[in-house]
């Protein structure tokens, strides 16, 4: 039953799943979760208290000042690779270790407004590449180092709006089981 929970706790909306097709609509709704993200993540972390925002959403876990540093870390990332697979020919992508990333004095300290500020301008500017790509644009790819996997953009808009409410139900989640509002 531990297992069970810890990975409810982990995945609270499940793991990304690859859908059979990229209609324009399901391209659509995952660019308007992407441009949404940065105010639903504000409005649920803004009044948070040091205390809160350095509480795990789960055990073992980040906390929810981690979360937040990472979506705008992870995010960025996105950015960049979109850029470098818009003008490189399947590029090879820079791969980081989150993990380490996470442990960084930033990371663990750092207050939340200037990383909130930053996520607004960066999901705007993400959004608007995105609603830009045209169809052959969503087909061009990357290559993911790690795994040698080739990732169209189609593809990656889908897993980063997955990845937005993905820790976004981490920090929801989280306050509901704390009674945090």
């Amino acid at each position: 039953m531990e297992e069970l929970d810890l990975e409810k706790l982990k995945y609270p909306i499940g793991k990304f799943i690859i859908p059979d097709s990229y209609s324009k609509e399901y391209i659509s709704n995952k660019i308007e979760e992407i441009a949404s993200f940065p105010e639903k993540l504000k409005n649920e972390t803004i009044h948070l208290t040091d205390e809160q925002l350095d509480t795990p959403y789960r055990p073992g876990g980040w906390t929810v000042r981690q979360v937040i540093h990472h979506c705008a870390e992870s995010h960025m990332n996105c950015y960049i690779r979109i850029k470098w697979t818009l003008t490189e020919n399947n590029p090879v992508i820079k791969a980081y270790d989150e993990a380490l990333w996470s442990e960084l004095p930033d990371n663990l300290h750092m207050p939340i407004v200037p990383t909130l500020s930053l996520l607004e301008g960066l999901h705007f500017r993400l959004a608007y590449i995105m609603r830009n790509l045209s169809e052959r644009d969503l087909e061009k790819s990357f290559t993911h180092p790690e795994n040698n996997s080739e990732l169209k953009l189609k593809r990656i808009i889908g897993m980063y709006a997955w990845h937005c409410n993905h820790h976004l139900a981490h920090i929801t989640n989280l306050k509901k089981n704390k009674n945090c509002d």
